[in-house]
């Protein structure tokens, strides 16, 4: 059995640390697949970064870089696995390197602890899995105004407490759902800020007394700005996921609602839009059935995530400062759960480039009244008082004397007869232009160049 990184001495011979350890360990080995990629990354810019400081002669420097870069692209090639025997991804790479270049090897580890180490890893795949959250939000953003631009004089039932209320258009339906996403980007940046903070050289909370140079390492990994204060960099853990989990929530709220929508207009009584039947699911027992299984997964997914702050929120609650172990349980839910909303993106995406919008579904009598404003509206504007205009016209419903207008004028903003989607469009890319996706991938190719 290998050592841990934190052994001192003799291995546990009486069969309780394995206990301990299969305890203690969870998810670990699995989830850190995903984070190795990042861990070798971050030693590579730690290990520069000691160079730089005198802290490893220049001549071993090259010699750990090559070392390392070979994990990395073992890394990328499916070609790494954490030993049942490595306790996690920052114990393997360390194994690797000492098996490769023996004591020196070892030396990856001065001036850090694996405390801030998983600190760095965690920030580094948020980083990467929030540009791809950014892309993917985008896309089906672009999607959502094409769809607003193509069918915008299609008339729609809009609804309150799901009555018949007000005429809506499905040009008014996607934009506001993109509207929506526009809003969420500006949350996603906020997580990305909090992500995009550097906490290595914070060692176990509690810096250390090497000389490190920590805005060198901040400066080589592309990351904004330090976590400054080591107390704080380690009070980060659970901070940052809890953000990024919210800024999540948020557009799992927006992905939720619309679905919730699509389920509603599929039905039969509503008859408003249609999938390809390679799009919906079937019934063993009902052969007319075509059900909206993809959108009632994606609520269902998406309300999951929604509960996802309150839940880091539960683990964190009442921790004194410093690490503690209760926090690997929220990379158990934190991991997956980026994952889940890019495959709730993607979908959605791939729901709405195979839709079929119905035409003249406000021909149906039963929308009648749905232009009871528009007529109380006509007599405001021929001079008639808003109270007294609003009692006419509920006369005439009442004695089946009402009759809709030939013509609707909606002139303001937002409304059905001005989207405005060109200012929307422009709130989404001043969002997106903020990310600095390109400086951050630069740094990071280049801590891979020999």
């Amino acid at each position: 059995m290998q050592q841990k990184l934190w052994q001192k001495g003799a291995l546990d011979q009486s069969g309780l640390a394995q206990q301990v350890e299969a305890f203690t360990v969870g998810k670990d080995r699995e989830l850190d697949l995903l984070l190795a990629p990042y861990d070798v990354l971050g030693s590579l810019a730690h290990i520069q970064m000691l160079s730089e400081c005198n802290l490893l002669p220049a001549e071993e420097l090259p010699l750990l870089r090559a070392g390392l870069i070979e994990i990395y692209k073992d890394i990328r090639a499916g070609q790494f696995e954490i030993g049942a025997n490595t306790e996690d991804v920052h114990s393997e790479v360390e194994f690797r390197l000492t098996k490769k270049l023996a004591d020196l090897g070892k030396k990856i580890h001065s001036g850090r602890s694996r405390n801030d180490q998983v600190l760095v890893d965690l920030k580094l795949f948020t980083r990467n899995e929030l540009e791809e959250i950014v892309s993917r939000t985008e896309r089906l953003f672009n999607l959502l105004l094409q769809l607003a631009e193509t069918h915008k004089d299609k008339l729609l039932p809009g609804y309150t407490h799901l009555q018949v209320a007000m005429i809506s258009s499905f040009g008014l339906w996607f934009s506001a759902y993109a509207e929506s996403l526009a809003d969420d980007m500006d949350q996603l940046y906020t997580a990305y800020k909090i992500a995009n903070k550097n906490p290595l050289g914070s060692g176990a909370g509690y810096g250390g007394s090497l000389p490190l140079n920590r805005r060198r390492t901040t400066e080589l990994l592309g990351f904004e700005n330090l976590n400054y204060n080591v107390v704080y960099a380690q009070m980060n853990r659970g901070k940052m996921e809890k953000t990024v989990a919210t800024a999540i929530a948020s557009l799992a709220g927006t992905l939720s609602r619309m679905a919730m929508d699509m389920c509603l207009y599929m039905n039969q009584n509503f008859g408003f839009v249609k999938f390809p039947d390679v799009l919906t699911t079937g019934s063993s027992i009902m052969p007319h059935k075509k059900n909206p299984d993809v959108w009632e997964l994606i609520r269902a997914k998406c309300n999951k995530l929604q509960n996802l702050p309150a839940q880091f929120t539960a683990i964190m609650t009442n921790l004194p400062s410093g690490y503690h172990r209760d926090m690997q349980l929220i990379k158990e839910d934190y991991i997956p759960a980026l994952g889940t909303i890019k495959d709730c993106l993607n979908i959605a995406c791939t729901m709405f480039e195979h839709i079929t919008v119905a035409d003249n579904i406000l021909d149906d009598d039963r929308y009648l009244y749905l232009y009871s404003v528009e007529v109380v509206n006509q007599l405001v504007l021929e001079g008639v008082p808003f109270r007294e205009a609003y009692i006419q016209v509920g006369q005439a419903i009442e004695s089946g004397q009402f009759s809709k207008p030939s013509d609707i004028r909606h002139t303001h903003e937002g409304s059905i007869g001005n989207l405005c989607l060109d200012d929307i469009r422009e709130m989404m890319q001043d969002a997106v232009r903020q990310f600095p996706f390109e400086t951050v991938r630069a740094r990071l190719e280049a801590l891979l160049v020999l």
